[in-house]
């Protein structure tokens, strides 16, 4: 069973996103569920800090020994810090994915906007 924290957003492409202490800001990273799909993770490639995304647009991609997969922006937002840790330990993506695991932080720029995703009850819904 995948852990599916309950103060979470989540994206039926597998990305979540956490508030943080800043107001707007939320970190980003992949789900329990999709690190497990992807088995172990040996590198992930992130964007640059102040860089724009709109939903949807890949803001980066993640290597595990079984496939290359594509990072979806979940919303519009700029990055406002990137995760350096997974340069030297990917692995912490499958380690804590939810903690030191995480991968950009977002600046929304419609924070309200996070009540278009799922919660986690539709997302455990969404993987089964």
């Amino acid at each position: 069973m995948s852990d599916i924290p309950a103060d979470l957003y989540y994206t039926e492409e597998h990305e979540y996103l956490k508030a943080t202490d800043e107001e707007g800001v939320y970190a980003v990273g992949i789900t329990d569920y999709a690190q497990g799909e992807l088995g172990d993770v040996v590198f992930v490639e992130l964007p640059d800090g102040g860089t724009s995304f709109s939903r949807m647009d890949v803001f980066g991609t993640i290597e595990a020994v079984k496939a290359v997969s594509d990072l979806f922006c979940p919303l519009d937002g700029e990055v406002v810090a990137v995760n350096d840790s997974l340069d030297d330990d990917p692995s912490l993506v499958n380690s804590d994915p939810y903690g030191d695991g995480w991968m950009i932080k977002l600046k929304l720029a419609d924070p309200s906007a996070v009540s278009g995703l799922l919660s986690p009850d539709s997302y455990a819904g969404h993987i089964g």
